[in-house]
């Protein structure tokens, strides 16, 4: 038993030395921030522009839009990493299965170019 506590002792060290220091920036944070209020700084600010109406009001939909087809195109540009970073290993398929994923990507974003959707009137 006392074995099996040995191994897990540089976790324990790890967890104990990443909350201290988590601890201790938030600590420092709350003593030496400058504390200067401005009106302009603590009125609501969001989408781009200020708050001028009731919080239930209707918003455009391309905004949606465009933040979801971002976020997609974000995500499938995040797996070009790994294959980038194995290439040597991957061999013919996988070069072929990466060439496939970017043609169907590339033909999507085709699709919404023409489509409009990433125009903003």
């Amino acid at each position: 038993m006392e074995e099996l506590l040995r191994e897990y002792l540089p976790i324990v060290i790890f967890l104990g030395i990443a909350t201290a220091l988590g601890v201790v920036l938030i600590l420092a944070a709350v003593v030496l921030a400058v504390r200067n209020p401005d009106p302009e700084k603590l009125s609501a600010y969001e989408c781009g522009f200020n708050a001028f109406d009731d919080a239930r009001m209707k918003f455009d939909a391309r905004f949606y839009l465009v933040a979801i087809l971002f976020i997609i195109f974000d995500l499938e540009i995040a797996f070009l990493f790994p294959w980038a970073v194995a290439f040597k290993d991957v061999g013919p398929v996988g070069f072929w299965s990466m060439m496939v994923f970017l043609a169907v990507l590339t033909v999507g974003f085709a699709y919404e170019w023409k489509k409009g959707a990433l125009e903003w009137d």
